[in-house]
């Protein structure tokens, strides 16, 4: 067992902005990550990408207000940004901090497509643990009704936003803020040795996959059959071209 809380120790928080929502082939726009908590200065570290050539969908802009041309002319080249994101986040996966992701699948597979797309070494390789606040939530408090969006998380949880939602910065902070509140509601959780909490979290994304998946018969007759795993989905040998 860790013989210190998790709780009382750094969480480091990350986050994308990104082209769309397709996790294999979408882009990351923008990306932060943060070092938070632990008694230790907030240590936030920032990049905007060029693209690589792709370019971000008007849904995407009307989110996060970024458009292909401010990402083109401002951003630095994608594949040393992806290189340095993932650097970085291994260096602290390394040093045994936790990442905090709000719905880790999106933000992990969309970043070790990009560590594929551009050769760059997988944060896997440095064994990273992952709490993640939806997944977290939303098991242990199932039954509550309402969205589980970050804002939505945020004002359950009294954590509050430093800025609007949607900025890579803001919500990597948000994201750690509302698992350290979770950790702190329910103490079994936030004295669980991180690794065995790691894997709790895994059974319970497969759980409450299953659900939502035996609704989505239940009400439409058909269900989203895509691949997906927790904290890192699968990719399908089309994407891997």
């Amino acid at each position: 067992m860790t013989l210190v809380p998790w709780t009382r120790r750094p969480l480091v928080g990350i986050d994308f902005e990104t082209t769309d929502l397709n996790v294999f082939t979408d882009r990351i726009v923008t990306g932060c990550v943060v070092r938070w908590g632990g008694g230790l200065p907030t240590e936030v570290r920032t990049w905007r990408s060029d693209l690589g050539g792709a370019e971000i969908s008007a849904t995407a802009t009307a989110i996060h207000n970024i458009t292909t041309e401010q990402a083109r002319s401002q951003g630095d080249p994608a594949a040393d940004v992806i290189a340095d994101i993932a650097s970085v986040i291994s260096q602290y996966a390394k040093a045994g901090w936790p990442l905090v992701a709000m719905n880790a699948p999106f933000d992990l597979t969309m970043l070790e497509s990009e560590c594929t797309r551009y050769g760059v070494p997988s944060i896997w390789n440095a064994t990273p643990v992952v709490l993640d606040p939806w997944v977290m939530d939303r098991y242990l408090d199932r039954y509550r009704k309402g969205k589980r969006t970050l804002v939505d998380l945020c004002h359950h949880y009294g954590v509050k936003l430093e800025g609007g939602a949607h900025n890579a910065e803001v919500d990597a902070k948000a994201a750690c803020g509302v698992t350290w509140k979770i950790g702190n509601r329910y103490p079994r959780i936030g004295r669980e040795d991180i690794g065995e909490l790691h894997e709790m979290q895994a059974r319970w994304a497969r759980e409450l996959r299953d659900e939502y998946l035996a609704w989505q018969e239940r009400e439409f007759g058909a269900c989203d059959e895509g691949p997906y795993d927790w904290p890192l989905i699968p990719a399908p040998q089309e994407a891997q071209a």
